[in-house]
């Protein structure tokens, strides 16, 4: 968890053990309490590569189910018209604009290439 985002892990400590010198901990005891934070923590959602939080997208889904349901019952809704944006497509979107580094390749000849570019072989 250090490794992955230190700062995280000094917050989460700090909220959740009101630990604020962790390097002062053995090194078995910071690694059960990092253990023990709960799994909307900083650190572990870091550590999963989470980039929202699990309650923040719930909370979004059900903000536009329920703003659908309103919709339907609406005269637009009637004449499938001005249907409301979706809150998670907008979140979810723009994280993926913010952290895409995904590449695809045509063939194992372009992997191939592209890594060799990258490792410097």
């Amino acid at each position: 968890m250090i490794a992955t985002d230190e700062d995280a892990l000094i917050c989460d400590m700090a909220e959740v053990y009101q630990i604020t010198k962790m390097r002062e901990l053995p090194a078995r005891t910071l690694a059960v309490l990092a253990f023990g934070l709960p799994a909307e923590s900083r650190s572990k959602t870091a550590l999963a590569g989470v980039q929202l939080p699990p309650k923040t997208l719930l909370l979004a889904l059900i903000a536009d189910k329920l703003e659908t349901l309103v919709w339907f019952n609406s005269e637009d809704g009637r004449k499938k018209r001005n249907r409301p944006a979706s809150i998670v497509e907008a979140i979810t979107k723009a994280r993926a604009k913010e952290t895409n580094d995904i590449q695809t390749f045509a063939s194992g000849a372009d992997f191939q290439a592209a890594w060799d570019r990258e490792s410097g072989g």
